[in-house]
């Protein structure tokens, strides 16, 4: 089954679209595999302590992405073939990306400036 366990929740984004990301970059990261069990609707609903309908929206968006399938009454399965989740992998870097240059550039960082910052960051986390 699909884990939410390291789910944590963002300011300033809507928390259907962080649960759509999440699962987007587990299959990208390959944590989640293809025909995986998701958790139902009122079980991640209760996990993460949001409204119920907020589930089902991230649900119905990702059905709409075909990236899970469902049935009524029935159980949701993840459905990102081979070349579906090297799309993710490719996809998600650049999207992420692209809003950390847009926040540093509202927040009037420079390019040297976010370039340093990144390698920084970098060096710090390494093991």
């Amino acid at each position: 089954m699909v884990s939410f366990e390291d789910f944590r929740q963002e300011d300033g984004v809507p928390i259907y679209l962080q649960i759509v990301r999440h699962l987007k970059a587990a299959v990208a990261a390959g944590t989640v595999a293809d025909g995986e069990e998701m958790p139902s609707r009122r079980v991640l609903s209760a996990r993460l302590g949001v409204n119920p309908n907020t589930v089902q929206k991230a649900y119905r968006q990702l059905e709409e992405e075909g990236l899970i399938t469902s049935r009524a009454g029935a159980k949701s399965y993840v459905s990102a073939p081979p070349e579906r989740a090297e799309a993710l992998r490719r996809e998600l870097p650049a999207w992420s990306a692209a809003a950390f240059v847009a926040r540093m550039r509202a927040l009037g960082l420079s390019l040297p400036e976010t370039t340093a910052l990144i390698e920084r960051l970098w060096k710090e986390a390494e093991p």
